[in-house]
């Protein structure tokens, strides 16, 4: 196998243009067991992800692992499903298509919208040749984790960097690292607690949940535990409520090691002991609904909290297709596409005509 793939046929007529690809995490092609085992494999086999070494993991991951827990996780899928199919999906593929919409009327109609999925389809791979094909020699990766972590948003960056190492002819490329306090983010989250309250009323307690990571990733210099207290004193300040009523908790811990705390499910359930009546939960965390906030927050959580004396549990959904939300992601990608809006990216058609011409030259010596 070559090592480096043949650029694609030149196409006459095609225009440069610019690219801006959005990465969420992944889901499977079906709320199945089949559907499930591939996309855990492939995302519980990324060494970012799980930072066990590959002899001890190995075993356990295809021994006992894939071969108990697509299963159980494929009901847990099966009871968020939506019918256009899974909710991350759906949502994040709303989203490109909003931002690619909202971004033209801005006058920028020229940009390539598109998004893909870390594991699972669209592939980042499949995503980027795609684009060159659509003639993109400049893109932006923004990958949709607020908090940057090594096991998420580094991952994306490895990905691209694996994909564009087989190209001859690579693209400009730009990259956003994390967006932990763009205002524009802040106020929507802040926006999204007000238009429910309004409705709703305010609860005793506002719990901020963030998906959790081992606790061994902050000891060996991951940012993330500070970026979600950071995104959660911004939004609690935002909503200018007392600090005592907020609080930022870690859910979806996975195995025994030590995660991030407080965990989210035992906080509510301690709340619910001391007395507290309602709470409201929402994951900032997550720019789209998925299994981690449909089912394990608004399901599992709910029924702990009020299993254990609690009167009143709401979820406050993720920001989805909110125009603020869709607005602030607009503002995040012009800002990281900088001049890339002012000065036109390099003429391919030029390009493959000095490279005909060079090759004509190298011919006649």
């Amino acid at each position: 196998m070559p090592r480096y793939w043949t650029e694609p046929p030149f196409k006459h007529g095609t225009s440069p243009r610019t690219g801006v690809l959005l990465v969420n995490l992944g889901t499977p092609e079906a709320p199945t067991a089949t559907a499930l085992r591939p996309y855990l494999k492939q995302f519980l086999s990324d060494p970012r992800v799980v930072e066990i070494p590959r002899l001890v993991w190995w075993p356990i991951l295809n021994g006992i692992i894939l071969n108990t827990r697509p299963k159980a996780s494929a009901k847990k899928y099966a009871s968020v499903w939506m019918d256009e199919g899974s909710p991350l999906k759906v949502h994040t593929e709303r989203q490109a298509k909003l931002l690619a919409g909202y971004l033209a009327k801005a006058g920028h109609d020229g940009l390539d919208i598109a998004y893909a999925m870390r594991y699972g389809a669209p592939s980042i791979a499949d995503t980027l040749n795609a684009m060159r094909s659509r003639g993109c020699t400049r893109i932006l990766v923004l990958p949709l984790y607020p908090q940057y972590s090594a096991s998420t948003s580094a991952t994306v960056f490895d990905e691209v960097g694996r994909c564009l190492a087989r190209w001859r002819n690579q693209p400009e490329m730009r990259f956003v690292r994390s967006f932990q306090d763009h205002p524009g983010y802040i106020a929507a989250l802040a926006q999204s607690v007000r238009d429910h309250w309004a409705v709703n009323g305010a609860p005793d307690r506002l719990l901020l949940s963030f998906h959790g990571v081992p606790r061994r990733s902050l000891d060996l210099g991951d940012p993330y535990h500070c970026e979600c207290h950071k995104t959660g004193r911004l939004v609690a300040e935002a909503l200018g409520v007392a600090p005592e009523r907020v609080m930022v908790t870690f859910q979806s811990r996975f195995g025994k090691a030590e995660w991030l705390k407080p965990y989210t499910q035992p906080t509510l359930e301690a709340l619910a002991a001391q007395g507290v009546g309602r709470v409201d939960v929402m994951c900032p965390g997550f720019v789209a609904d998925c299994l981690e906030t449909l089912e394990e927050i608004a399901m599992e959580c709910k029924e702990a909290f009020l299993e254990k004396g609690g009167k009143v549990f709401h979820y406050i959904p993720c920001l989805n297709e909110r125009d603020d939300w869709i607005r602030a992601l607009m503002e995040l990608t012009r800002s990281h596409l900088g001049n890339w809006l002012d000065i036109p990216p390099l003429d391919a058609a030029a390009s493959a005509a000095c490279q005909a011409r060079a090759r004509a030259l190298g011919a006649k010596q």
